[in-house]
């Protein structure tokens, strides 16, 4: 009650002239608004982490099994939405990666570029183990995507050709190492990312 005009002053749910029923109403739909009103002011909060979180996601290492993966096949996968090729060479594949008639056509035959791989996959098949080739699918040119071109002395690509990878875009080349060939617009390597071996059969790019 108010003390100096006399007029009560009640709540909803303690109003005497309110009808009960009506009372339950108003308090209900005091509660709804309420409600309806602590969510609409939590959503920019709620909102502004869900690029945060899919930003985490998409930066987060990824597993693969390389049970899957057959001799000379190669998969692809993708890690910091960029896509990874993974090639299990053959035993003739490993080989021709050292042979002399290659290397004396390649830019960096020994990786000295030392930003396109890390440092234990500084050698002849850029890896850590020979028969696993991990490389961001991506031409060291101008970005364009090459193809996975494994035949040896096709007609299009020469009598010189071991094997590798063919931009379609301005034609650079890289053996089945990612090594880039002398004469072509692609300046360096292909990108080896970061990578470890969980166990004989599980790696971890990006780990």
């Amino acid at each position: 009650m108010n003390a100096h005009s006399g007029i009560g002053v009640w709540p909803v749910d303690q109003d005497p002239t309110v009808n009960p029923k009506r009372r339950r109403v108003l308090v209900a739909t005091a509660t709804v608004v309420g409600g309806a009103g602590i969510v609409a002011s939590a959503y920019p909060f709620i909102a502004s982490m869900r690029p945060i979180a899919r930003s985490r996601a998409a930066d987060a290492p990824v597993n693969v099994d390389l049970d899957k993966i057959e001799p000379a096949q190669q998969i692809v996968v993708k890690w910091r939405g960029k896509l990874v090729w993974i090639l299990r060479r053959t035993e003739s594949m490993i080989e021709n990666l050292g042979k002399a008639n290659l290397l004396g056509q390649l830019r960096d035959p020994d990786s000295n570029v030392t930003s396109q791989q890390p440092s234990y996959a500084k050698n002849r098949y850029r890896a850590i183990e020979p028969e696993y080739f991990v490389a961001v699918a991506i031409c060291t040119h101008l970005g364009c995507s090459p193809t996975f071109r494994p035949e040896v002395v096709p007609s299009d690509l020469g009598s010189d050709w071991l094997g590798g990878y063919f931009c379609p875009c301005h034609g650079s080349r890289f053996d089945l190492a990612g090594r880039v060939y002398r004469g072509v617009p692609a300046p360096t390597n292909l990108v080896v990312p970061s990578y470890q071996f969980l166990s004989e059969s599980v790696i971890w790019i990006g780990g």
